[in-house]
């Protein structure tokens, strides 16, 4: 799960409406859509050390106002992020 993020052919910078896409158009599942844009999205950039919460690995974390996952990538505009960890400090 991406954007790809350039003029000519992805002008998409949201990775939630990406991943809304994904759901909608392509049939995947929230899960799948998460998993795709976190622990895949990792593996794909070399990153070992990011895209899951576990002990010992980099702290990057979003935490949302939603009571579900879905709701996260269901709406667009703006997002319910609540706070975010970047590097395990609190931005």
């Amino acid at each position: 799960m991406a954007t790809d993020a350039n003029p000519g052919s992805s002008p998409l910078l949201s990775l939630r409406l990406a991943m809304n896409m994904a759901c909608t158009l392509f049939g995947l599942t929230v899960r799948e859509a998460w998993i795709g844009a976190t622990v895949h999205a990792a593996a794909a950039l070399g990153l070992a050390d990011r895209g899951r919460v576990a002990q010992g690995l980099r702290a990057d974390l979003a935490l949302w106002n939603a009571e579900t996952p879905a709701q996260v990538i269901q709406w667009m505009g703006r997002g319910p992020l609540w706070r975010r960890m970047i590097g395990g400090r609190w931005c």
